[in-house]
């Protein structure tokens, strides 16, 4: 009986041996998920019960770095390690410093000779700019006007939002990717300020506690008194419309009627020269006229005067002849001279003197 109740003592002793060779490779808890802004740096921790001997930590499947109960063996500065206590369990913690995005991936702690691990995942986020342009804003009260703002390079985009620190009877906001850029979005504020204050465009950073933002000042001035801006004061659409083709029409008038003037001024400087040169040729032919008969045709001297008294007779028709000596026997010797000028359509008349037959009346052809 004393021999039985030895073996399974021993058995005993063997199996507990066993468990604790066991819980010295266990992994208790493993890494968690850990989201991190580039540049920053990414802790993971593992919890491990006692009597390892080798603990391994690897990214994306490299082992980058590795623990013993002495000391750690750090390959590269960027991954360094650090060891905690607590509740009798080992806790092996693993810093990776300046993470980039290259980095993104998954973690894995685990131990030699165990086919146990744990693993986790890092994220990497990358925290852009963000901007308002132009700064500053200068905006007319009770009109409406727009704020815009652009975030660029951020991975993955942030979500956008608004503060706005002035008082305001309308605003709202839409974001948006830009379709060019990934890593860009732009949101457009629209308000109705009345007054001036300032507002703020809030960038937050998917699954972290960070943001970004940036603020102008927004000054609201009244419109001038009598600007045609304000509400009811403007033309309608159709009434500018109406005004431009009135216009239009009126210039066209216009035009026509200046080229009219000019062709009737054309058209009676073209009448009178033609009426002068008319006149000119009339005269020019009535002149011509005129020389040639008064070429043709004599005048008498009246200028002559003889010493001796003369008788004018006119010359009578045919079978009259014989009357002759009885009207030259009838008349005074010395009457005086006939001095009626004849017409220009009488007949023509011949002066004889009686005295002396031989003196003949001189006559000029001109």
């Amino acid at each position: 009986m004393e021999g039985s109740c030895r073996g399974v003592l021993a058995a005993l002793v063997v199996l507990a041996g066993l468990a604790a060779c066991g819980s010295g490779n266990e992994i208790l808890e493993g890494p968690r998920n850990v989201t991190v802004v580039k540049g920053s740096e990414a802790r993971f921790n593992c919890t491990i019960s006692q009597g390892w001997k080798l603990i391994m930590w690897a990214l994306k499947g490299t082992v980058v770095l590795s623990v013993t109960p002495t000391e750690p063996i750090i390959t590269n500065d960027r991954f360094t390690s650090a060891s905690y206590e607590e509740g009798g369990n080992f806790i092996s913690e693993m810093i990776i410093h300046d993470v980039q995005l290259s980095d993104a991936g998954q973690v894995k702690c685990s131990l030699q000779n165990s086919d146990r691990d744990g693993s986790a995942f890092l994220s990497v986020q990358v925290m852009g700019a963000l901007l308002i342009p132009g700064g500053s804003l200068v905006v007319l009260a009770e009109e409406p006007c727009n704020v815009t703002c652009r975030a660029w390079g951020w991975t993955p985009l942030p979500d956008i939002s608004w503060e706005i620190g002035a008082p305001v009877s309308h605003s709202s906001y839409d974001s948006a990717p830009e379709p060019d850029d990934l890593q860009s979005a732009v949101s457009v504020l629209a308000l109705t300020p009345l007054g001036s204050g300032s507002v703020t465009c809030v960038a937050d950073m998917k699954g972290l506690p960070l943001q970004e933002s940036v603020t102008v000042n927004l000054t609201v001035v009244q419109p001038p008194l009598g600007s045609v801006d304000k509400p009811g004061t403007s033309l309608p659409t159709w009434a500018i419309a109406l005004l431009a083709v009135s216009l239009s029409l009126l210039s066209i008038l216009i035009i026509v009627l200046i080229i009219i003037f000019c062709c009737c001024c054309a058209s009676r400087r073209e009448k009178e020269e033609s009426s002068y040169q008319s006149q000119i040729r009339k005269s020019a032919s009535v002149k011509t006229n005129t020389e040639t008969f008064q070429t043709k045709s004599g005048k008498e001297n009246y200028g002559y005067s003889s010493d001796e008294p003369r008788t004018t007779t006119s010359l009578p028709p045919k079978g009259s002849e014989s009357s002759v000596p009885e009207q030259r026997g009838s008349r005074p010797p010395h009457q005086g001279l006939d001095h009626r000028q004849p017409g220009p359509a009488s007949r023509p008349q011949v002066s004889f003197n009686v005295a002396s037959p031989k003196k003949v009346r001189n006559a000029t052809l001109v």
